[in-house]
């Protein structure tokens, strides 16, 4: 039979007394580590704010109508008064004033690790991935887009994907247009681009032949030109996803205020309450940046409101 260690076995008896003050040692450090505070149990976004005061907000100030800077050097957009709302809801939950502080991201790929590091608070304006929810939480989406490509209305690329073989294609790399398009069409060469306004750039320098990226965020850059001279394709996006905030993850107190009010802007948008409607139609509507059905939003916001409580406004009561 073979031989059963045993601790005699293996170290001498003088051995053993002499690990005793080292075991205890260890033994005390993991009662520590189960009982006492530890800087892993970082404190919810809602306690810091409670405690400075402040909301930090991670943006990218290029994305047509998201956020966006405009003549006056002022930072708005859609999901920028996505955010006021959030703001909102917070003053009241803690009452108090609170300010936000933004940080402006340099690259798409500083996103993330801002919010896992704990430096930005809240991040908008991002599309729905599974891979980016390994690291983060998602709240629901507030918007809906999809992947396609700008191009001058005489380029050659159409509906086909065989019109892009060949075809150079400016994309932010590490994104949902890379992954799409290296997908969709592998024969097309894949130029990587900083940003959309760098790329219109490059496209408008006749550098790339086309621009892959979000729908409404391409539809929102040509309006730094004559939108006349550029066209969208295909009709149909490649990848569809839903628009969204990003928060820390398992951080569920704040994920619930930042979910309630964005159902609560939705549910104001479906029963006409003025100030949402206002919202959206300064983004979306006729006189908006970018142009788009009202049914489509109202049947989108519904969709959204449907899988949740349903939040009631003053309007609800003359209903």
């Amino acid at each position: 039979m073979p031989q059963k260690l045993t601790v005699n076995s293996i170290m001498g008896l003088g051995e053993i007394e002499n690990l005793l003050p080292v075991t205890f040692t260890i033994f005390l450090s993991l009662i520590s580590t189960l009982f006492l505070p530890s800087s892993s149990l970082a404190e919810t976004v809602i306690e810091k704010v409670a405690r400075t005061g402040v909301l930090t907000v991670g943006t990218r100030i290029d994305i047509i109508p998201y956020a966006y800077v405009n003549d006056r050097q002022q930072l708005v957009g859609y999901s920028v008064d996505i955010v006021n709302l959030i703001k909102q809801e917070l003053e009241k939950q803690l009452d108090k004033e609170i300010i936000i502080q933004t940080v402006v991201e340099e690259k798409f790929a500083d996103r993330i690790p801002q919010i896992v590091n704990g430096e930005v608070d809240l991040a908008c304006s991002t599309a729905f991935t599974w891979e980016r929810d390994k690291s983060v939480d998602f709240s629901v989406s507030y918007s809906i887009s999809g992947i396609r490509l700008l191009a001058k209305r005489d380029s050659e690329i159409e509906d086909s994907t065989e019109s892009l073989v060949g075809k150079r294609i400016g994309i932010a790399p590490y994104t949902i247009s890379e992954s799409t398009m290296k997908f969709i069409q592998p024969q097309a060469t894949l130029v990587p681009i900083e940003d959309v306004d760098g790329g219109f750039k490059a496209l408008q320098a006749g550098q790339i032949d086309a621009i892959a990226g979000d729908t409404i965020a391409l539809a929102g850059v040509i309006q730094r030109d004559n939108p006349d001279k550029y066209k969208l394709r295909p009709l149909q996006p490649y990848a569809r996803y839903g628009i969204a905030c990003m928060v820390p993850e398992n951080d569920s107190s704040f994920l619930d205020l930042v979910n309630y009010s964005l159902v609560k802007f939705m549910q104001g948008y479906v029963i006409r309450e003025q100030s949402s409607v206002d919202l959206v139609e300064r983004w979306f509507g006729q006189a908006g940046i970018v142009e788009l059905p009202s049914e489509l939003i109202r049947s989108f916001f519904q969709s959204i409101i449907l899988t949740r409580e349903q939040i009631l406004w003053e309007n609800d009561r003359s209903r």
